[in-house]
């Protein structure tokens, strides 16, 4: 039933997205006589729930209804022992709702409500192999530093709201004074944003938690630091803007993405638990996507470079974004399938693996070659589109980029020699190969990548340059909340 629903939902989406990039920003306001009307009648401002959807935000629910199908067929077998499967799965639908919540909605306080609720389900989630003594203290991490970060961004809105008695993102960004409490507003949102997505110095929760969580779980909690991600972008391109000089913000964001993405891999290469591996990598593989989208914030001001190179890093990094959630939920799932099989998570007890899980290897090795960046991969695409752009804003930062992407590929080409590599050890004779469910949940990831590494060009002419306008053009978002319609 969670796999049919999933895939209806899944379904809408497709349709959403055709709407969108054929028709434009669409609007659905709750309670409304007309869905499209954003202001009733006699109203100046918006005063009901509204979800705003432009490319930007069907991109992210695209990632989010194509890993969460995935991950759904992978957990019917990976869960299948566990007690309590009912409140998993309640839990699972709580988590996917949540992300959908955060990515669709037009207005600050359902984003902080959909991001509480995905935070607790995920929580949850993450503790819920009680049996395992570690999955508390992954759980309780996870829920503080949510916690935290939720308080923050309420604060943040009240900040704003005190001022322009305003929630919604386009009526704020419509009337924004960019008073002295603004840009504090602003600092706050950046912070708690880059907490929960997981940015150095910020990060000191994600390798524990997404180590112990299930490995469908820990594949969910990287779409949903990637839809705090998108939260992070909408505040700063689409509520502040052009109108606020954001190369200073721009340079802080290049800044935590190059100190993720180059802590993140140091930390990854010495680890010998598999998903704790993974985990260092989802910290440093953020920091690509920070980059990207920082260096189109610091140009936003100056038609002529967001036009040179700008968009286009802008693109890469969100190019880099669906990539990421499908290299990394394949690479944690099949981290996955090599615990149900062998009961522990340490390469250095595992070893020849291949021989009995073929399935399992080829599709890490799909997953280790993309996050790489080696050609041909969808990894390669979305990261030379980076190394381009951001060189003509700074040469270093795209030689720091290349060098990351390097150690990178030696840290997975040690976890593969160590897991897969070498004769059959005898403890592991009768190992089988996942069951045919998790297989499925690998294989729809992997098709994903093998997709998108064949037509790269068609996924940025059609997703990336789509929601990086998106971005770019706060008037048109504004415009669909005061001109009433999408």
């Amino acid at each position: 039933m969670v796999v049919a629903s999933l895939a209806f939902v899944a379904f809408l989406v497709i349709i959403l997205a055709r709407d969108i990039y054929f028709n434009g920003l669409r609007l659905y306001t709750l309670g409304a006589s007309s869905p499209d009307l954003a202001i009733p009648e006699n109203y100046i401002v918006p005063v009901r729930i509204i979800l705003e959807v432009d490319a930007m935000s069907i991109f992210m629910a695209i990632i989010t209804a194509t890993v969460s199908l995935a991950v759904a067929i992978y957990s019917l077998a990976f869960m299948k022992g566990e007690t309590g499967q009912s409140r998993f799965y309640t839990l699972f639908l709580l988590l996917v709702a949540g992300m959908f919540g955060m990515v669709l909605t037009g207005d600050l306080f359902n984003l902080f409500v959909f991001l509480e609720i995905a935070s607790i389900a995920g929580a949850a989630l993450t503790a819920f192999r009680t049996r395992f003594a570690d999955t508390a203290e992954g759980g309780f991490k996870y829920i503080v530093i949510s916690s935290v970060a939720a308080l923050i961004i309420l604060f943040a809105i009240g900040i704003l709201y005190a001022q322009y008695n305003l929630i919604n993102i386009g009526a704020l960004a419509n009337v924004m004074q960019y008073t002295m409490l603004d840009k504090i507003a602003l600092a706050l949102l950046v912070i708690a944003f880059a907490m929960k997505l997981g940015a150095i110095p910020l990060h000191m929760w994600v390798p524990d938690t997404y180590a112990v969580a299930p490995a469908g779980i820990s594949a969910m909690l990287v779409v949903s630091s990637q839809a705090c991600m998108y939260a992070l972008y909408r505040v700063c391109f689409t509520l502040f803007g052009i109108t606020l000089n954001m190369y200073t913000v721009g340079w802080i964001v290049i800044i935590l993405g190059m100190l993720s993405m180059f802590v993140g891999v140091t930390m990854a290469i010495p680890q010998t638990d598999i998903k704790r591996l993974m985990a260092y990598h989802a910290i440093s593989q953020s920091g690509y996507m920070l980059l990207g989208v920082g260096v189109g914030l610091a140009v936003l001001g100056n038609p002529e470079a967001l036009a040179t190179y700008g968009r286009a890093a802008m693109s890469g990094g969100i190019f880099h974004i669906i990539n990421h959630a499908l290299y990394k939920g394949l690479l944690f799932l099949t981290a996955g399938a090599l615990f149900y099989r062998v009961g522990h998570r340490d390469l250095n007890r595992m070893g020849g693996l291949a021989h009995k899980m073929k399935w399992t290897a080829i599709f890490y090795i799909i997953g280790a070659l993309s996050i790489s960046g080696i050609p041909p991969s969808n990894g390669f695409a979305s990261k030379l589109l980076i190394y381009e752009s951001v060189y003509h804003f700074h040469p270093i930062l795209a030689i720091v980029a290349i060098i990351t992407s390097i150690l990178t590929l030696a840290s997975f080409t040690k976890a593969f020699y160590s897991a897969f590599m070498g004769a059959e050890l005898p403890e592991y004779q009768e190992v089988k190969e996942a069951p045919k469910s998790m297989i499925a949940g690998m294989a729809i990831l992997a098709a994903g990548i093998i997709f998108f590494s064949l037509f790269p060009g068609l996924i940025v002419d059609w997703l990336a340059h789509p929601a990086a306008d998106a971005l770019i053009s706060q008037g048109a978002y504004i415009n669909g909340i005061m001109g009433g319609g999408g």
